[in-house]
């Protein structure tokens, strides 16, 4: 799942896209939702419709990590020449109120991290550059793939709206996702600022937290449930 902010004219649009399978993707502007479907030669085609773990991954080569969505790097957890593992939290971009962790994809080593702490990042900037171990091994017999060249994505068709957020004294999702982990229970007082639960989206961990001061009235969802942009998950009194 992948967020877009863009803005045309006088007019920010808020974009989701969600891949369904090999050539279907859902795709969220503004609460309004589209069945988007991919021509089936062109399946290697945006970024977006790949699943989390690419052919290029598995199979070894450059993998840069680019940025997800515009934000600002809080903290960067490794170093030019470092190796890593698949699912190593890189570094973490602050967005929309949440804290997101970039994770590497692959096993594989840092040549550069091509961005700064404290520094502002739009979505698709250079934020690390790796090698892929089985390239590091292989490079003598094997020669660097050509990229492939990006696929246009189908006219989308109109599908329902999500259903409306809930009142003002509710928690709300920003995004779709995953429910990973609740951080307060019934009867807890939360301060703005406070964590109040986990939602795993776009292959990160997004910690949640409370606008305003009150007490944990009711969870309106349960840990590992799939959750829809502007669903209520917490009620506070």
């Amino acid at each position: 799942m992948k967020e877009y902010k863009f803005k045309i004219g006088n007019q920010d649009y808020t974009a989701t896209v969600d891949p369904q399978g090999a050539n279907a993707l859902t795709v969220t502007v503004n609460g309004q939702t589209y069945q988007v479907e991919i021509p089936e030669k062109k399946a290697q085609g945006p970024r977006v419709a790949m699943p989390a773990a690419s052919a290029a991954g598995q199979q070894g080569g450059p993998k840069n990590v680019n940025s997800e969505l515009p934000g600002t790097v809080t903290k960067i957890n490794v170093t030019d020449g470092q190796h890593v593992k698949r699912g190593d939290v890189l570094l973490v971009i602050e967005a929309m109120k949440m804290a997101n962790d970039i994770v590497s994809e692959v096993d594989g080593t840092v040549q550069r991290v091509a961005v700064a702490a404290g520094q502002s990042v739009n979505q698709g900037d250079l934020l690390v550059e790796m090698v892929a171990d089985f390239v590091a091994a292989k490079a003598e017999v094997a020669p660097k793939p050509a990229p492939a060249a990006p696929a246009p994505v189908a006219a989308p068709a109109p599908a329902p709206k999500p259903a409306a957020p809930a009142g003002a004294n509710t928690i709300t999702s920003p995004l779709p996702g995953t429910v990973t982990k609740f951080c307060v229970k019934v009867g807890d007082a939360v301060k703005a600022g406070d964590t109040v639960l986990m939602l795993e989206a776009m292959k990160m961990e997004n910690s949640i937290t409370a606008e305003s001061a009150g007490t944990v009235k009711a969870l309106l969802v349960e840990a590992g449930t799939q959750v829809q942009s502007g669903q209520a998950l917490v009620e506070l009194a």
